[in-house]
């Protein structure tokens, strides 16, 4: 985690260009870890990993078929349709493909996917022109940073839901690390309980630019809002885009039949919100610093 933090500190500076550091150092970082294969297993309930050791992508199984949430990179697409095979389901069972951002390391995957399985794509609706454009916002012509575009067939608001079967999905507009970040939030059956489960989208600064020439106009007002949110919600059980982001392997290997679920842990979305504050603050002035330094 602290090598993955460290890069996208260095992104961040050169998003401001502050120092040399360019997009393929970056990647060249993290590519590894993106691409390493993690066993796929049952998370909780109907929630299943079947992401990489860097990139975490989900599968739900409801009664009329499987949702997809997010793929990883174009090169993982192969590992993750393995992975699911692994499980027992079927490609063509899934119905639904969720995003949580437009980001290439959460999209990859989607155009192959979707091709393959006839899945409708849903998506924040700030975020449906990067994702039918292959882009990265505010760098639209970086290729290091495209994905092959794909086709939204549903773009959704804060508030609105996705039902296949049994199984709903509310969607919260979370936006700051892309305009139309998304986070999932639904309920799974832990036991006898029912737990309530977020797929946050992301609150991290990466590459994203705050001041002077923003990523997008209204990017700061974006991420405050969303860590007001986010630090007011009540939920079980947190999940997110990145493994690191709530503990991923470490909570995997403290699974155990007839123990608690290691990733039932109330109040932590809160104290992760919090924590994704004070970074950007930092963030934001050093940002501000180097663009009145420049001027």
């Amino acid at each position: 985690m602290r090598t993955l933090t460290a890069a996208l500190c260095a992104l961040v500076l050169f998003a401001t260009g502050a120092q040399a550091q360019t997009v393929k150092d970056f990647l060249a970082l993290v590519t590894k870890k993106w691409t390493t294969p993690f066993e796929p297993f049952q998370l909780i309930g109907n929630i299943y990993y079947v992401g990489t050791d860097g990139i975490a992508v989900y599968i739900i199984k409801t009664s009329q078929g499987l949702i997809l949430m997010d793929t990883a990179l174009p090169q993982s697409t192969g590992m993750i349709k393995d992975n699911i095979a692994k499980l027992g389901f079927k490609l063509g069972d899934i119905k639904y493909i969720l995003n949580t951002h437009a980001h290439f390391d959460h999209t990859g995957g989607f155009a192959e996917i979707k091709q393959e399985t006839g899945a409708q794509l849903v998506a924040g609706e700030r975020d449906k022109p990067l994702l039918e454009g292959g882009y990265y916002p505010g760098d639209e012509k970086n290729a290091d940073l495209g994905f092959p575009p794909v086709k939204v067939d549903r773009a959704v608001r804060d508030g609105d839901k996705v039902t296949l079967g049994d199984t709903t999905l509310t969607a919260h507009a979370t936006p700051g690390h892309s305009p139309g970040c998304t986070s999932w939030e639904m309920t799974v059956k832990d036991g006898n309980q029912d737990r309530e489960v977020l797929f946050f989208c992301s609150g991290t600064v990466a590459l994203n630019r705050l001041v002077g020439n923003p990523t997008y106009g209204g990017i700061v007002d974006d991420y405050r809002s969303t860590f007001a949110k986010a630090k007011a919600m009540k939920i079980d059980v947190l999940l997110g885009p990145h493994p690191e982001v709530y503990g991923m392997q470490q909570k995997c290997a403290q699974m155990k039949d007839g123990a608690p679920n290691p990733f039932v842990k109330s109040g932590e979305l809160a104290t992760y919100a919090a924590g994704l504050e004070q970074d950007f603050d930092k963030q934001f002035a050093k940002q501000t610093a180097a663009l009145q330094k420049s001027n």
